[in-house]
């Protein structure tokens, strides 16, 4: 019976979607790739906002559901039954009656777990501008394909449809996703630290105020403009990709790189478990990135921890999921790369231990390596060891759920309702792998 609901709610919203785009037609850009797709899309919609109606999900809405969800209104949160008859009811008047105040400008999250999800989410709306953000030697989930080339085939699909009217941004700097732009008509934009690319980010650092974590600063490089950028909140190159990504599209739009960059200080809002950074007790900082986990994302959270000053690294690191066959080989080159890149290791799971191991035979001394079955031992444990000048990074798989580790060394953590990621009642009530 749940499942012919799920059936008949999927087969509803996605009508409903298909002829509210036919009403109103607004401008959609369409982002997907293995990571860094939300801060992207964050981005845009801050970029955009400045001088739009732009709509984004306020939520992670990016699958059969959630994503038509975006199109239809600007929901909070999903509930039960009631909800959406609610959310059916309102999208069928809103039909009927024009509504005056809905977006020029849809962003919208390409999200691709499995063989065939890009074709259904085509099948809702097609964009105009196409971004695609990073696929990684090993993307997530590539345990539901025949491997990375499968992975990056199924993305590339939103390229694909672009008309020669359109346009693409791409990550100049991810192998396989610059490839994306021989297989599209449209016209291409680039963005990265590479020379080739349109948009560069030149100059980039993790920056220190009066000893505590203030974000990140660089310059993007745009036909022979120089703008300085600075994003306050969070760590590491992931910002850079994200911001540059929205700035191609802000150029796309009309907008001056001045106008994007006063739109990013004033409207672009860090995502929790994205490279936040949360003051930790005993004079430490914490760098959340708890959202999700990927061999690319964890390799990009270590380069962080590398290169941020502070008295001592500290990696806490968690299962990395769905990888499938490249489960063994992506933990073991993690592990090789903290023993590089920190100080001390805790690792929670039964793939975490893989880290372990191999940060033992990379040479990382024993006594600085930990390995737990248990979230909250983990913590605890964490807990203890901390001293004042510590910065920490904390990463895993979201079934993980390794923000709860933040929250047991966040100096504030009646604040984790705010700043932590998963939050919602429906998240809390679902136990993690290794409670």
């Amino acid at each position: 019976m749940k499942q012919l609901f799920i059936n008949v709610l999927q087969f509803a919203l996605k009508f409903l979607a298909r002829i509210t785009l036919a009403r109103y037609r607004p401008a959609i850009i369409g982002v997907t790739g293995s990571v860094g797709k939300t801060s992207t899309r964050e981005a845009i919609r801050a970029v955009l906002g400045k001088e739009r109606n732009a709509r984004s999900s306020s939520k992670n809405f990016n699958n059969e559901l959630g994503f038509p969800l975006t199109i239809l209104g600007d929901w909070v949160d999903i509930g039960g039954v009631f909800f959406w008859i609610r959310v059916l009811l309102v999208s069928m008047f809103r039909v009927i009656v024009k509504d005056r105040d809905y977006p020029e400008v849809l962003v919208l999250e390409y999200a691709v777990d499995h063989p065939g999800d890009m074709k259904y989410l085509l099948g809702i709306a097609r964009p105009h501008i196409a971004v695609f953000t990073a696929v990684g030697e090993i993307p997530v989930h590539v345990e539901f394909f025949d491997g990375p080339e499968a992975v990056f085939r199924e993305k590339v699909k939103l390229v694909n449809q672009l008309p020669s009217t359109g346009f693409v941004v791409l990550n100049a700097d991810d192998k396989m996703v610059i490839t994306a732009q021989k297989e599209t008509r449209a016209q291409v934009v680039t963005y990265g630290f590479s020379e080739k690319s349109d948009v560069r980010i030149t100059n980039f650092a993790n920056q220190l105020e009066e000893g505590v974590l203030y974000g990140v600063s660089f310059k993007f490089a745009y036909h022979g403009k120089i703008v300085p950028v600075r994003i306050k909140g969070v760590l590491g190159k992931a910002q850079g990709y994200a911001v540059a990504a929205a700035a191609a599209v802000g150029s796309l739009f009309g907008m001056n790189f001045i106008s994007i960059v006063e739109a990013l200080n004033e409207k672009f809002i860090p995502l929790s478990g994205r490279s936040r950074v949360i003051p930790g007790i005993k004079n430490s900082v914490i760098i959340d990135d708890t959202y999700n986990a990927s061999p690319l994302a964890m390799q990009e959270a270590l380069e962080t921890l590398h290169t941020t000053s502070g008295k001592r690294k500290i990696a806490v690191l968690g299962d990395m999921l769905e990888i499938g066959t490249y489960t063994l080989e992506a933990h073991k080159d993690i592990g090789k790369l903290v023993a590089k890149y920190a100080d001390v290791l805790i690792t929670v799971g039964l793939r975490g231990k893989f880290i372990a191991e191999a940060a033992l035979r990379a040479g990382m001394e024993k006594k600085f390596v930990s390995s737990f079955m248990s979230v909250c031992e983990a913590g605890k444990f964490l807990q203890a060891k901390i001293v004042k000048g510590d910065i920490i990074i904390v990463k895993g798989s979201q079934s993980v759920r390794m923000e709860k580790i933040v929250e047991e060394v966040m100096l504030e953590p009646e604040k984790a309702g705010k700043l932590l990621v998963r939050q919602n009642k429906v998240w809390l009530a679902k136990p993690g792998l290794y409670e």
